[in-house]
This record gives C-alpha cells, sequence and structure tokens, in this order.
C-alpha cells in the first residue's frame, strides 16, 4: 500500500465511524472514540481534518456530495422545469427506503443539534451545504417553464422551498408522521411549488 493509499484508507476509516458515532452523540461526540472505533489515533484525525469540526465538516460534504452526483445524473437534461422537479422528488422519495435511511435522519437532527450549540460550526455547515447545492441549482437552472428559461436566482429559489419541503416530508415519513406520503405525494407538492407564481416571480437577474 503506497503512502497516498494508506491516507485515503484512514481519512474512509476515521468517516466511517464518525458517522456511527456523531450520528449517535452528536457534539458530545468525542475524538478518541471515533479514533479508537476507526483503529487509529486522535492525532490522525488532527493530520487529516485539522480538528473535530473539520472532520465533521468533511462528513457532511461526503455524504452531500455523491447525493447531489447521482440527481444530477438521474435528472435529464431535456426536461421542462416541471418534469425535472417530479424526477427530483421521485429520486429523494425513493433515497428514503434505503437500509441507511433512520442513520442518516440521525445525522441531520445531530447536526442540527451541533450547529446549535457551536454557531462557528453552524456557520460552517452552512456554507458547505450551500456550495454542494449548486449544483443542485445548476440541474434546474436554464430549464423551460412559462415560456421562458429559469434563471439562476429563480432556480435558488425554488432549490430553498424544496429543501425545506423534503426535510419536513423526510423526518415526517420515516418517524411515521406522515404514512400517506408515497412518491406521487412528493411529486404533487414539489410540482405546487413550481406552480407558485410567486416563487418564480421576476427574478433579480432576468432583462
Amino acid at each position: 500500500m503506497t503512502r497516498a493509499e494508506a491516507k485515503e484508507r484512514n481519512r474512509r476509516a476515521l468517516l466511517d465511524a464518525a458517522f456511527e458515532i456523531v450520528a449517535r452523540d452528536g457534539y458530545r461526540a468525542k475524538l478518541d472514540e471515533i479514533a479508537e472505533r476507526a483503529g487509529l489515533t486522535t492525532g490522525a484525525v488532527y493530520s487529516l481534518f485539522g480538528s473535530k469540526n473539520g472532520l465533521v465538516l468533511a462528513l457532511v460534504t461526503d455524504y452531500l456530495r455523491p447525493h447531489y452526483e447521482e440527481i444530477e445524473q438521474a435528472v435529464p437534461a431535456e426536461l421542462d422545469l416541471l418534469d425535472a422537479v417530479e424526477v427530483f422528488a421521485r429520486f429523494y422519495r425513493r433515497s428514503f427506503d434505503s437500509p441507511d435511511a433512520l442513520s442518516v435522519l440521525s445525522l441531520q437532527i445531530t447536526l442540527l443539534d451541533m450547529a446549535l450549540h457551536d454557531r462557528e460550526l453552524g456557520a460552517q455547515l452552512a456554507a458547505s451545504i450551500r456550495g454542494q447545492e449548486e449544483q443542485l441549482i445548476a440541474v434546474f437552472t436554464g430549464r423551460t417553464h412559462g415560456g421562458g428559461a429559469v434563471t439562476a436566482d429563480q432556480a435558488e429559489r425554488l432549490v430553498t422551498a424544496l429543501r425545506a419541503l423534503f426535510v419536513g416530508l423526510n423526518q415526517g415519513v420515516l418517524l411515521g408522521l406522515a404514512p400517506g406520503a408515497d412518491e406521487q405525494f412528493f411529486v404533487d407538492a414539489a410540482r405546487s411549488l413550481v406552480s407558485g407564481t410567486s416563487l418564480l416571480g421576476r427574478s433579480s437577474d432576468a432583462p
């Protein structure tokens, strides 16, 4: 194993251990326990991530990046906005059926708890998530809708609304509070957002 391969192996082991322990313990998660679970020392955490916050930020990026890359691949470029949103809604709903869906929900709730206890980390997490969502904004930008093309500003407003909608539905489905929220429910809810004239009203970067 080369030095680079060993470094990546250690990085992966720490991220996997952090996912499990941070999801369970939140801001109380201990670096020494994460390192021990990964079969490494806390020195490896500082060497690879700089700090506990650095590890948490890397964990968020590690989770989000493939998620948004899969969305890009799942939504065909030739679809108009309504059809693209429908594909996205179905993709998002199906993700709740994955074996680790509850663990992901636990991580999401835990990260919110951590952000509330550490404002600096909260700001860093928000910046990281916004950076990843640029990919989703790009997925919707330029698609046809209402006789025109969706601007980046309009796509950003839509992504903000979809995130709020789906995060809430996600929690409802996984906690048993929204038993009727099947794929079609997600599609109908998402399409209603697109149909709202105030949401996709005149954009600041429109001519």
